[in-house]
């Protein structure tokens, strides 16, 4: 047998060889897909915070509003603010059914008006200017009352009617920990602020803020 018969033969049984290991078929056959990933869980690390928020967009925001709270901490200044009068009206032997209303002066001081004579009017004044506890009580309803009023109608508007306000949408954040009162206040200030004028008369300035208290209520 010449070398170039032996050559040949050998190529041949070589080719035989590597097409025997090969699947029957596989010529002609396709790939096999690729197994389905697993589901994705909103737990998944791939996932951020801001897409984890997307899971709940088929409630509205204002449902994160803890109003039973923003209710108690109005109602535990009101309450600080009214016992305070009410031992100042006894201080200066006043009547305890006098209504007193508190604002604030355009120098920023504690005013009050009501039926107090005018030299008691001051006194009363001055001693409540000089109680840090009293202005920064006041200080806070002036913003978290208008607040807590504007949230409360929205809140029973659209439970009643399906009216949705989208300016209660816009004060409430996706991080729940920027949801306390005061947080809110500071954002309804400030877009009440950026609001145009016939819009601006609907919502309370907490410059002009002035509340009306009963000490026997």
């Amino acid at each position: 047998m010449s070398l170039l018969t032996s050559l040949i033969k050998a190529s041949t049984q070589f080719q035989q060889a590597m097409e025997k290991k090969q699947p029957a078929g596989s010529g002609n056959a396709l790939p096999k897909p690729a197994a389905p990933e697993a589901p994705v869980s909103a737990t998944d690390d791939r996932f951020t915070l801001s897409e984890r928020a997307g899971f709940d967009t088929g409630h509205p925001k204002s449902t994160r509003l803890q109003m039973a709270e923003y209710k108690q901490t109005v109602g535990q200044d009101l309450a600080y603010m009214r016992e305070t009068l009410r031992h100042k009206l006894a201080e200066y032997k006043l009547s305890p059914a006098t209504s007193v209303e508190v604002s604030k002066s355009d120098e920023g001081k504690i005013s009050i008006g009501g039926g107090i004579p005018e030299e008691t009017r001051s006194r009363i004044e001055h001693d409540l200017n000089n109680s840090k506890p009293f202005r920064e009580a006041f200080s806070r309803l002036s913003a978290s009352e208008p607040t807590l009023h504007f949230v409360d109608n929205a809140l029973k508007l659209n439970k009643a009617y399906g009216v949705n306000n989208s300016l209660l949408d816009t004060l409430v954040s996706d991080n729940q920990q920027f949801n306390g009162l005061q947080d809110l206040a500071h954002r309804y200030d400030s877009l009440r602020r950026t609001i145009s004028t016939d819009q601006a008369t609907n919502y309370a300035d907490r410059k002009n803020f002035a509340l009306s208290l009963n000490t026997r209520a």
